[in-house]
């Protein structure tokens, strides 16, 4: 399928004034919600996809991964005016360090979940080709805690939405970091299919999916201050669309990305790609983030002077190795 054939009537983006305003209670990303969203409302994309707002998750949806002793406690931190009481147990929970407690945390996971679960309805109900969710894709979460910036896996639990409908489900992590949450969560299972690009190991693909989910981080652009890769977001759109052309129902989520106008200017382009548009590289001064884009206030961002230290042979042994544990994957008809 040529990538051109998307339309507002097969794209779906996932979007309210609350999402947004819950992806704020996250400090290390606080306005990059808005500053996404304003981007891409400013190049004219959203006229192009039909907007759904999140449903908020259910208790049921949340433990469909997560364990109640988890979300319980998570009820009562919105219920409770003293915090200090319970620091024990936050601890238990991962909630410490990066994953600090925040106002109305479970209300939070609700809606950042709902925003996700949103999305793969859409395809399982056949009412779209593709899903977007940019405040999604928190991808660290494990079963009973919190971990890296991840208070919920959303991924983990539109996976399991998807599973309603879809036999064998994708799911592609270009995140800097490992998607270790949502490994361990189909760790057992021959119908999931994790595929994680990061700083320490490679993939390579065949399975034959029927549904396909694409985390987007942004981290691995160049100019994250996690510094550890040096990509563009035309690199990454060559990704998203090698996936489009499989034709299957996609749900694109979001993830890392910590240079806020970068991890913008990504996803921006991203959907632009999806859309199957294409969108001029200057930034349109038509609203208030616009100075946030200096000093080009381009679209593009250029890839930093750094050695590609991938050889050839090292690829080639890398593709032989998940070729070989590809091999042992048992996959049920």
């Amino acid at each position: 399928m040529d990538c051109s054939e998307y339309s507002a009537k097969t794209v779906v983006y996932v979007y309210n004034n609350q999402l947004l305003k819950e992806c704020e209670k996250i400090p290390n990303i606080y306005g990059r919600a808005y500053l996404v969203h304003n981007l891409i409302k400013s190049y004219g994309l959203l006229s192009d996809m039909q907007i759904k707002p999140p449903v908020p998750a259910t208790e049921d949806d949340l433990t469909s991964f997560h364990s109640r002793d988890y979300i319980h406690f998570l009820q009562k931190m919105d219920e409770c005016n003293d915090w200090e009481k319970f620091e024990e147990e936050q601890l238990e929970f991962g909630l410490s360090y990066d994953c600090p407690m925040i106002e109305g945390i479970y209300n939070f996971a609700q809606i950042i979940a709902g925003a996700s679960l949103t999305a793969a309805r859409v395809l399982v109900e056949d009412l779209a080709t593709v899903a977007i969710n940019w405040c999604g894709g928190w991808h660290h979460a494990q079963r009973d805690e919190a971990e890296g910036f991840c208070y919920i896996n959303d991924a983990v639990l539109a996976i399991h939405k998807l599973r309603e409908r879809f036999q064998r489900v994708l799911y592609i992590d270009l995140d800097l970091h490992h998607g270790n949450g949502v490994e361990n969560a189909f760790a057992y299972t021959p119908h999931v299919l994790t595929f994680s690009l990061h700083k320490h190991e490679l993939g390579f693909i065949l399975f034959h999916p029927d549904a396909v989910v694409v985390q987007c981080g942004a981290d691995g652009v160049n100019g994250d201050p996690t510094s550890g890769f040096n990509l563009t977001p035309q690199g990454l759109g060559m990704c998203v669309q090698s996936v489009l052309l499989w034709g299957v129902p996609t749900l694109f989520l979001g993830g890392g990305g910590y240079n806020l106008p970068n991890t913008s200017r990504c996803w921006t382009y991203l959907t632009s790609v999806i859309l199957g548009q294409t969108i001029n590289s200057s930034i349109p001064d038509i609203n208030d983030d616009f100075i946030r884009y200096s000093p080009d206030f381009e679209l593009d961002v250029m890839p930093g002077n750094r050695t590609d230290l991938n050889t050839d042979d090292y690829l080639e042994q890398v593709v032989n190795t998940i070729l070989k544990n590809l091999d042992n994957i048992f996959v049920s008809s």
